[in-house]
């Protein structure tokens, strides 16, 4: 039974499920009394899974990626609480927000809630953030991984302005940085020397995984 909830919940989002079925089924899973970090890796994490993989093979568009952040959002405002006292080892601990100058923020949002899907701390410095403020953070919450998001062509240069303030405060090698969205590419992430670049909220979260196990 406990398997075969777990195995549901991931089938539910991963479809884009009625969220009240979604609630339903985590509410169940918790009922029946199933670790509340098991429900979150094994049926919620793993939902994701199936939609970053529907994503990839062009089933799945950005909004359907917007609808299942939203479920998984949902579903964790059941489960959190219940983590609480529970002993639950973070894949990572990101620092994330949009450049100065570039308010857009539903790409970084998705990618936020996939990386908490993949159990990594995040911490949203939210849009139109400061080099200076990346440089704080840093020093706040000593992260794994900065993630830096434009929309605009105009805002583009600010990634590398962040990323010569973190090299003038002489925190660079502290941390992995990746930047995304509309008009970021590979070539632009080698140009100003990030660590890498996503293309989309599945392959950040991948590259981001890939990047923490590296160290």
């Amino acid at each position: 039974m406990r398997m075969g909830l777990l195995e549901k919940l991931a089938s539910l989002i991963g479809d884009l499920a009625d969220p009240d079925d979604v609630k339903r089924v985590t509410e169940e899973a918790l009922d029946a009394g199933i670790e509340p970090n098991v429900i979150v890796k094994s049926g919620l994490a793993a939902g994701m899974d199936i939609v970053g993989k529907k994503y990839e093979m062009k089933e799945y568009f950005i909004a359907d990626l917007i609808m299942a952040a939203t479920l998984m959002q949902e579903a964790l405002g059941i489960v959190e609480p219940h983590l609480k006292g529970v002993e639950v080892k973070a894949t990572g601990r990101v620092v994330i927000g949009t450049v100065k100058g570039d308010l857009h923020d539903i790409g970084k949002n998705i990618v936020i809630a996939m990386l908490r899907a993949a159990r990594f701390e995040v911490h949203d410095l939210g849009v139109d953030v400061e080099p200076e403020k990346f440089v704080r953070k840093i020093k706040e919450f000593q992260p794994d991984i900065i993630g830096m998001s434009a929309l605009l062509t105009s805002t583009l240069p600010e990634m590398k302005t962040t990323i010569d303030a973190i090299k003038a405060n002489g925190i660079r090698d502290r941390v992995n940085i990746i930047i995304g969205g509309r008009v970021a590419t590979q070539d632009y992430a080698d140009k100003i020397g990030a660590d890498a670049y996503g293309e989309d909220a599945p392959k950040a979260v991948e590259k981001a995984a890939k990047l923490v196990k590296r160290g």
